[in-house]
């Protein structure tokens, strides 16, 4: 027997009755995302321990200083709350009910996404304040958010990867047996898979060189954007194709569903609409 296909929305007040964000939901991400920056922004002092002596090595001594014990505790604090994110991540009602290891780091790297979003509006409101108000800019406000953006946009992805909210065209899809569907999904996801090894074996060596020779950016503030979001790049595309292989097995014996115009409609802001119709 088929099972039944997870539901992905539910009305305003059952949202309201199931899900009330914790505060573990919204410290642990904020949390994370702190002990990462932080971390990154001293992760030459690690390259200069992993890597052989050399005039690399050399320039990174001469440009950084080495490790202190509050780098150290910030790395593994960094992997400690990513652990336990993974752990106490919740779904919402709004969100896929599908549930595995994959969909619960996805997710929890969804709820960093949100942090990021949070952090990026704080850094452009600050830069706006002092530039328009106290007439002195900052010289990093604007290379931090395109970091953050560029973090922000690739965890997007896997995020809307594991939602099943990328974009997908059902005309044909919907009329076909379900062996037929089955098929379909081989495909994609092998699509997906082989699209993200050819990504990793083309870029792996510019990506790994820059990362190596920590990179920057050649600003004023001289972000290592380069040394980050290359690498990122491939790592992002690696667990995108891991999370379409865990949706493949997922939703291998869902029911299938037909889709309709009435699948954009959103039930909560209706029942936004009716109450505001309704008080006016």
């Amino acid at each position: 027997m088929a099972e039944t296909r997870p539901q992905t929305t539910t009305d305003a007040k059952s949202v309201a009755a199931i899900y009330v964000p914790g505060a573990a939901e919204v410290i642990v991400p904020l949390l994370f995302v702190f002990a990462s920056a932080w971390t990154i922004w001293h992760f030459p002092g690690f390259l200069m321990i992993l890597r052989e002596p050399g005039p690399e090595v050399d320039r990174l001594a001469r440009e950084w200083p080495g490790l202190r014990a509050i780098d150290w505790g910030m790395a593994a604090a960094m992997l400690a709350l990513l652990v336990l994110g993974v752990k106490t991540v919740r779904r919402a009602p709004m969100e896929w009910q599908g549930w595995g290891l994959f969909d619960r780091l996805s997710c929890f790297l969804g709820r960093v996404v949100m942090a990021l979003i949070a952090v990026m509006v704080c850094v452009m409101l600050y830069e706006v304040l002092l530039r328009y108000v106290f007439e002195k800019p900052t010289l990093w406000a604007n290379e931090v958010t395109l970091w953050l953006a560029g973090f922000t946009f690739l965890l997007s992805g896997l995020y809307a990867m594991q939602q099943r909210s990328h974009i997908r065209i059902y005309l044909l899809y919907d009329i076909m047996p379900r062996w037929a569907q089955r098929t379909c999904d081989v495909i994609s996801t092998l699509l997906i898979v082989v699209f993200a090894f050819f990504l990793v074996w083309g870029g792996w060596g510019e990506a790994t060189q820059k990362f190596l020779r920590w990179e920057l950016y050649g600003t004023a503030f001289n972000p290592p954007l380069p040394a980050t979001i290359k690498p990122a790049i491939l790592l992002v595309i690696v667990l995108v194709a891991l999370q379409a292989v865990a949706n493949l097995f997922r939703d291998w014996n869902l029911e299938p569903v037909v889709h309709t115009a009435a699948d954009d409609i959103d039930p909560d802001e209706i029942e936004r609409l009716r109450r505001t119709v309704g008080t006016e």
